[in-house]
């Protein structure tokens, strides 16, 4: 380490240099590691995709004269009939699938919470006993352990397949329509709340619940006054976050469940009505950004 200047022609000398550089930072090894692996995985995935014969390589001109004519029939230039966005009657029916969409969602969404809030303390390994629980008997140890795996595979069950093979399996058991939409979308969103809800309650302060536990409280009062309390407020932000997630895929599963928005899309893209198309997807875009901000809100409420 050099000496500190002393003379004023030192001094003079030091302010005249450069200021020093700011350290670099570098990111860490192991995460640069795990991103070049990432994106060596995205360029083998391409190259095998592209390298398969028949695999059609679009040129850049062919892809935006397609994308110019089909904004051109969205805004109905060249057609005989008014566009969609202008008909009321067709606005009025836009806007009544919509409220069905929403309505399948709400549905959705409180089925799948009222499922994952009963079964989120068998799922929670808090819960359930462990090495720092109170001393169970060997046996009653032992069902509940067997209980939180069979719980915990039901939640791994049910969010592993999507809403949409849910939806193609509900139509055969239930007739189409709000009510198939609504239970295609809670059992997928059961298994997601589950698991989340589940890792909540896991994270929250053990103490209250041993203390709870001491004074003879059991699994139920361990929960609704130990757990609830704690982890309330992040299970609302979550609930609120997977309701917006659900209105976005109700569109996708009204279109195999013959029931809101998803299912008028369906018809007008099968019948080329563009208009028509772009009527449904501009309620769809509305909607979403209408979920989303409600969702913010109710959110900042709940904190």
């Amino acid at each position: 380490m050099s000496a500190p200047p002393t003379s004023d022609a030192e001094l003079a000398q030091a302010r005249a240099l450069p200021p020093p550089a700011p350290p670099v930072v570098r990111p860490p090894v192991r995460g640069r590691t795990v991103v070049l692996g990432l994106l060596a995985l995205t360029a083998v995935a391409w190259t095998l995709v592209l390298s398969q014969a028949g695999t059609p390589v679009p040129r850049l001109a062919e892809v935006g004269e397609r994308a110019l004519g089909l904004l051109t029939a969205f805004a109905g230039a060249g057609q005989d009939a008014p566009p969609a966005y202008t008909d009321p009657e067709r606005l009025r029916l836009v806007g009544r699938l919509a409220v069905d969409t929403v309505v399948m969602s709400v549905l959705a969404t409180g089925l799948a919470a009222v499922g994952a809030l009963l079964t989120v303390g068998l799922a929670a390994r808090s819960l359930a006993g462990g090495p720092g629980a109170d001393r169970w008997d060997a046996t009653r140890r032992l069902l509940r352990r067997l209980l939180l795996v069979c719980v915990r595979a039901l939640h791994v069950l049910t969010r592993s397949v999507p809403e949409v093979v849910w939806a193609l399996l509900v139509v055969f058991l239930v007739r189409p329509g709000i009510l198939a939409g609504a239970l295609a979308l809670a059992v997928h969103e059961f298994g997601v709340l589950g698991r989340l809800g589940s890792d909540l309650v896991d994270d929250v302060d053990r103490g209250p619940l041993r203390s709870l536990r001491a004074a003879g409280a059991g699994k139920a009062a361990t929960l609704t006054y130990g757990v609830l309390p704690q982890a309330l407020p992040q299970l609302i932000t979550l609930l609120l976050y997977r309701w917006e997630v659900t209105v976005r895929a109700s569109v996708v599963v009204g279109f195999l469940t013959g029931a809101g928005l998803g299912y008028q899309l369906r018809l007008d893209l099968s019948f080329r009505r563009w208009t028509d198309v772009a009527l449904v997807l501009l309620a769809y875009i509305a909607l979403v950004w209408a979920a989303d901000a409600t969702s913010s809100v109710l959110r900042r409420l709940a904190r």
